[in-house]
């Protein structure tokens, strides 16, 4: 594990006097947003928990609103610690941090939820494996680093990253995120099994009813219901997807400002600088482009958080 490169010395930045504990979690505006692209996913997920559920009415006769009810109570455990260190980073590809990783991971993150007057327990940190400067924050308290991030980025830089992910948590923004991975998962692996039919059917009308009209046509007509039921399926995850990444936006906003309050402004500012020199920010050159980006533009947050910070440099001096 290399070190990180020299950089500006983390210190702790200094409590803003306020009457409402700072890492107390507030749902806010985005957060309420957040919940029409939850909605937007409901059909697609009734109709494929409908198609699972045939094969366990038949065998266990339960009712449809209970396999259901039961499906959104397991997602509900997605927001227990115990169940995001085992389940959840599973399910985003991410894994516990390595003891070198720990090293560096766990003296910064302790020094932001001192910052911030939360206890380091009280979130999972966890590190996905890859080459790009990124972190993201998922559940209820799951923080996650892209190792790149946890090896190279100062110190107080990646401070102020995790500082903004907790500002997701803080804000619930992570909620309806977190809903819509798990409602998801049945409408992705039903779409996948009408792929892999069609597939087959294909397959089966090109080995044995190549000498029937009949029996290719009907092969035929199998094969493209079974596609039509997987895009149909797709729709609504992909209508839900870019209804997320349009409301998504406002939210990284949002968890900027929180992160400038924190005192975590300037070092957020150096870190998006860098994301943009590396290219983990890559420019967005089409109108499709910027419709279904994630994040808004590396640029326009930096403006956003230096306009912030002149503001409470003049009100301070006010």
């Amino acid at each position: 594990m290399g070190t990180r490169p020299a950089g500006p010395t983390y210190r702790r930045p200094r409590r803003a006097v306020t009457s409402r504990p700072r890492g107390r979690r507030r749902a806010d505006r985005t957060a309420w947003v957040a919940v029409v692209p939850l909605l937007a996913l409901v059909p697609g997920w009734l109709a494929a928990m409908a198609v699972w559920w045939l094969p366990v009415r038949f065998a266990f006769h339960l009712r449809y609103w209970w396999w259901c009810l039961a499906y959104l109570a397991v997602g509900a455990a997605l927001f227990w610690q115990p169940v995001q260190r085992v389940l959840l980073t599973r399910l985003l590809g991410a894994r516990r941090p390595t003891r070198d990783e720990r090293v560096l991971l766990e003296p910064v993150w302790a020094q932001v939820c001192q910052a911030i007057g939360l206890s380091p327990r009280r979130y999972v940190l966890a590190v996905i494996d890859g080459d790009d400067l990124n972190a993201f924050a998922c559940g209820g308290h799951l923080v996650i680093v892209t190792s790149y991030a946890a090896q190279w980025l100062p110190e107080a830089e990646l401070a102020a990253v995790m500082a903004h992910e907790v500002s997701h948590h803080l804000g619930l923004h992570t909620v309806a995120l977190t809903l819509r991975l798990w409602l998801s998962l049945p409408v992705l692996a039903l779409a996948r099994l009408g792929f892999y039919l069609e597939n087959v059917a294909n397959a089966a009308t090109s080995a044995f009813a190549h000498r029937s009209q009949l029996a290719t046509a009907a092969g035929r007509l199998i094969s493209y219901l079974l596609r039509a039921i997987a895009w149909v399926l797709l729709i609504s995850i992909v209508l839900s997807g870019a209804l997320a990444n349009l409301v998504g936006r406002p939210a990284e906003f949002e968890a900027d400002r929180r992160a400038v309050q924190l005192g975590f402004g300037p070092a957020l500012a150096d870190a998006l600088r860098r994301f943009v020199a590396t290219g983990s920010h890559p420019t967005r050159r089409s109108w499709r482009d910027r419709a279904f980006a994630s994040h808004p533009p590396a640029r326009t947050r930096i403006a956003r958080i230096e306009a912030q910070l002149r503001h409470r440099q003049g009100t301070r001096y006010r």
